[in-house]
């Protein structure tokens, strides 16, 4: 069986969602999961009950369950690390896509779609970042500004006109890849109690990366 099936098996067996296998240089094996989300008509979104965190404890779990089955399956490696994801995690398939609606994330293109952005790009851009949302009649877009981000402690002038928004329509068969977008909010990290919408963090909680286990 090949890795990747035996260890997408083995996490989503002990209920965790697979999100990326990594083969890195000395025979690391780098297993990022997550936990399974519930959607916005679960009972404890429309509760609004922040959606839990994945612990040192899961990933201890999943790495002691993955040692035991890769050794069985005689997968070659030196070194396991599971880990939750960082702050540009990646989206795959579309159930990501509808969990980080709202967010700003990160696209590159397999094919350059200046024409699509309302031809305000250059022709040949593949990366795009913006804010992530659904299209009119279907399907996914970003919407972003060229607006120069404005310094602390400067006042933008009332007098000068907004930066007018870009958006970008695509299909999941067109990107190539897609992230969330790491931008570090020191204020914390503000889960996600319903679609689209995020609540603020609690007091002293920062999170700018993800929880890791090594064996």
């Amino acid at each position: 069986m090949a890795l990747q099936q035996v260890v997408e098996q083995t996490v989503a067996g002990l209920g965790y969602d697979l999100i990326e296998i990594e083969r890195s240089a000395g025979g690391l094996l780098r297993v990022t999961i997550d936990l399974p989300w519930k959607g916005p008509s679960s009972e404890a979104a429309v509760a609004g009950v922040p959606e839990p965190y994945l612990t040192v404890e899961d990933c201890e779990k999943v790495t002691r369950q993955l040692q035991f089955t890769l050794e069985v399956d005689g997968a070659e490696y030196k070194r396991l690390e599971v880990s939750s994801p960082g702050i540009d995690r990646p989206l795959r398939g579309e159930q990501d896509f509808e969990r980080f609606v709202g967010e700003v994330i990160d696209v590159t293109l397999k094919a350059p779609m200046g024409a699509a952005a309302g031809g305000q790009v250059s022709a040949s851009r593949k990366k795009f970042r913006g804010t992530l949302e659904r299209a009119d009649g279907g399907g996914w877009q970003i919407v972003w500004s060229d607006a120069p981000e404005t310094k602390p402690g400067h006042k933008v002038s009332k007098k000068r006109a907004p930066a007018p928004l870009h958006a970008l329509g695509f299909t999941l068969d067109e990107l190539r890849e897609a992230r969330l977008a790491p931008l570090v909010d020191f204020k914390g990290r503000r889960p996600r109690t319903q679609e689209g919408s995020l609540d603020k963090a609690p007091e002293g909680l920062t999170d700018i990366g993800g929880t890791e286990v090594s064996d």
